[in-house]
């Protein structure tokens, strides 16, 4: 996914902040989000304003930058951004031990220093903080797994999709819970590869296939479809985006589950699948950010 998200290890990051009222908190993160890889949101230190968050991990084009705040604000009062270069840091050795083990749903999440043995009957995800987002902690990953346990006790899936797999904690848990084969796509190779490594030591290896591609461009992504359960946990604009190419990719009959969008911007992600003749099902909001379960018609006629 591409939420906000450590730097890997050894690699340089740029960040751009603004505070900004409220009510021009979508103007700015649409001037952010082209230069960025994530965009996020919260409040400010002082507590009556937000402060939005870009992460990128090329140096941003400033006078792009600066051009698209003019036209979003032409009374002259644009907010002033503030860049700044993220070092980098051993991310993995830091995270470690802020990342206690939790129980979601079925399945029971724990980095390698946990030595106990997991709750009766859950699901072991094994997972340390690194190198690409996804622990189970974030709202829509919580969300996701949340969602993936109720699917479990109605449908039987034969082949799944990650789309924007970052850890690759979902593609892992489709495959022990349904003990079916996942195609794990993401932009980042650098989370197609912990996507790899992590299925291996989780012992889904053979099960999980992970690819780098821009959205649903994968030549594996489309030989592999279509797909009985495609997830996408990524952000709300690239899931609208998305839209077209996930209902062509999802099998008659089947579902899909969204995250990675905040409450406030699920209406624009629920129209755009309904424009696709996809229909909400479920949807559950975890720490401010939504997930949903859409289903496609069991025929191709819409």
């Amino acid at each position: 996914m591409n939420d906000p998200q450590p730097p890997a290890q050894g690699r340089f990051l740029w960040s751009i902040h603004l505070d900004v009222a409220p009510e021009a908190l979508a103007l700015v993160e649409a001037c952010l989000e082209p230069l960025c890889d994530s965009v996020s949101s919260f409040i400010a230190d002082r507590g009556t304003a937000l402060r939005v968050e870009g992460i990128a991990r090329d140096e941003p084009d400033r006078a792009r930058l600066r051009a698209a705040l003019n036209t979003a604000f032409p009374a002259g009062d644009a907010p002033r951004p503030v860049i700044d270069l993220i070092p980098p840091k051993n991310w993995l050795a830091e995270n470690l031990f802020d990342f206690p083990p939790l129980s979601i749903g079925r399945f029971f999440i724990h980095g390698s220093h946990f030595d106990g043995p997991p709750p009766m009957g859950a699901l072991s995800l094994l997972l340390d903080a690194g190198t690409a987002f996804g622990s189970g902690t974030h709202g829509s990953t919580a969300g996701c797994l949340t969602l993936l346990g109720d699917l479990a006790r109605r449908r039987r899936p034969k082949s799944a999709l990650d789309m924007g797999c970052g850890s690759g904690i979902l593609a892992i848990a489709m495959a022990k819970l349904w003990r079916v084969s996942v195609v794990a796509s993401d932009i980042d190779g650098e989370a197609a590869r912990v996507t790899a490594m992590n299925a291996a030591r989780n012992a889904v290896g053979h099960r999980v296939a992970a690819t780098t591609a821009v959205g649903y461009g994968s030549p594996l992504v489309r030989h592999r479809a279509p797909y009985d359960l495609i997830v996408e946990n990524i952000l709300a604009r690239p899931i609208r985006r998305l839209s077209r190419d996930l209902a062509h990719h999802l099998a008659p009959g089947g579902a899909c589950v969204l995250s990675g969008l905040l409450a406030r911007d699920a209406g624009m992600v629920i129209t755009a699948h309904r424009r696709q003749g996809l229909r909400l099902v479920r949807q559950v909001t975890l720490n401010g950010w939504r997930s949903l379960v859409f289903e496609k018609p069991p025929t191709a006629d819409r």
